[in-house]
């Protein structure tokens, strides 16, 4: 039984609205719909049918009574006082038209509630053979009766056989409806904007821009929830703070030693054992430098509007200067986005470097898609195996051929570009290169 409902549960699911302030009101459409529905189902069934049925019943009723108390035989001077006290006391228009015949078979008009329980009404009460016409006269209903001097013509105000109420009651229902659904409509609104703005402050504060303090404001659960948010982002930024100033501290630890010792080097004269020292501390500068580049990251930078398509052509141009076979290919002219300049710069020339020392050939394509930024930088090198590609990420990963020290590779470069990409909202992903090397794909949000 659970099984067989779960693919309607799922078609249900689909059919809702995706948006919050949707699903809300629709929470509270669906059950003032069903109470209107069930209204007029109620009123229709109980109070217009009964209405209408005992207002035809009444003119029904009067035409028999006519008929009873009109002379024999039927003559125009005994009919002229029961016509005259007809129309002043019942409402009625009685005429006479003597030798006429209905039909041998009339049509009875049956087009709406009014004629059906007019018909039935006739049928029970006057018991003789009429015909009903409800359309020739705008405001009144002709009803013709087969007597057996003739036919008798009745004209009765359509008001008689039809109840104004009907019509007051749908319209106090849908007026009080609508206003009911505009209030409800306006105070999710306002309900769900405290949700909506505290979504924007974290997608902010993830992609790296500058968040102030999230004022609460809203139902008590969007409280929490800012307040939460208020206390994540005090304690990221007081980690950040720290890992900053700790590592500024090393950083002065440790270089004043690796200076000591390149002093006590150069002081030491030339040797083979002395030179494979000094290129041994080298590398440790250098490695220590590029840690502590990648851990201190560019968190002081703040985002500014930046054109891309200029910011990457610089990178590519810097690229050729150094001798570098690079091209550049894009559709835009222009284009805004918020970045962290620097640390863009330096992600991008991490790569376009990686894909240097180990191509002869790069291109560079930057196309604008669907809300994001994506940048392909393609290479003729070696590539990387499809299984190693995520651990290239890792710090300090270094594939055995391809990276060495000695071309400046210490296996940082992927590392601090993803997670300077990741810290704007965007990523960095690797796959084949249509060149035979390996495709590095740069993605960040507009």
């Amino acid at each position: 039984m659970v099984k067989s409902l779960h693919p309607i549960l799922q078609g249900l699911e689909l059919m809702l609205p995706r948006s919050l302030l949707g699903r809300s009101i629709m929470i509270i459409v669906t059950p003032v719909v069903l109470l209107q529905v069930v209204s007029a189902w109620v009123f229709y069934d109980s109070h217009w049918n009964t209405v209408t049925k005992r207002l035809a019943q009444s003119v029904a009723g009067d035409i028999a009574a006519a008929i009873q108390i009109m002379p024999r035989p039927i003559t125009e001077d005994g009919t002229k006082q029961i016509f005259r006290i007809a129309r002043q006391t019942m409402r009625v228009n009685l005429t006479f038209k003597p030798g006429d015949i209905l039909p041998n078979n009339p049509t009875i008009m049956r087009q709406n509630l009014v004629d059906r329980q007019l018909t039935d009404a006739l049928e029970s009460r006057v018991e003789r053979p009429f015909i009903i016409d409800s359309r020739s006269l705008q405001d009144q209903v002709e009803i013709h009766v087969q007597l057996p001097e003739g036919v008798l013509q009745v004209v009765v105000a359509r008001r008689r056989l039809f109840s104004s109420t009907t019509y007051v009651f749908f319209l106090w229902m849908l007026g009080t409806s609508l206003v009911l659904l505009s209030m409800a409509t306006v105070f999710m609104r306002r309900q769900v904007r405290p949700i909506k703005r505290l979504a924007q402050a974290a997608d902010d504060f993830g992609k790296g821009r500058d968040v102030g303090e999230f004022v609460l404001d809203g139902a008590a659960e969007v409280e929490v929830a800012g307040r939460a948010f208020n206390q994540m982002r005090a304690r990221i930024r007081r980690q950040i703070q720290q890992r900053t100033e700790m590592l500024a501290g090393v950083s002065h630890d440790l270089r004043t030693p690796l200076t000591r010792m390149k002093l006590q080097l150069a002081m030491m004269g030339q040797a083979p054992a002395i030179e494979d020292l000094k290129r041994d501390v080298d590398d440790m500068e250098r490695m220590v430098n590029a840690y502590l580049a990648f851990a201190r990251g560019e968190g002081t930078e703040q985002p500014t509007e930046v054109d891309i398509v200029a910011a990457v052509g610089d990178v590519v141009a810097g690229a050729r200067r150094d001798g570098t076979r690079i091209g550049f290919a894009t559709a835009e002219e222009a284009l805004t986005v918020p970045l962290r300049r620097d640390a863009f710069r330096r992600a991008l020339t991490n790569i376009v470097a990686n894909a240097q020392r180990h191509a002869n050939r790069i291109d560079v394509v930057l196309n604008h898609r669907r809300g994001r930024v994506e940048i392909l930088v393609d290479d003729d090198g070696p590539g990387v195996p499809q299984d190693r590609r995520e651990e290239v990420f890792k710090p300090f990963f270094r594939i055995e051929g391809s990276r060495n020290v000695e071309t400046g590779g210490i296996g940082l470069g992927l590392t601090i570009a993803r997670d300077i990409l990741r810290s704007h909202g965007g990523d960095l992903t690797l796959g084949d290169s249509p060149l035979g090397g390996l495709r590095a794909v740069l993605q960040l949000p507009v």
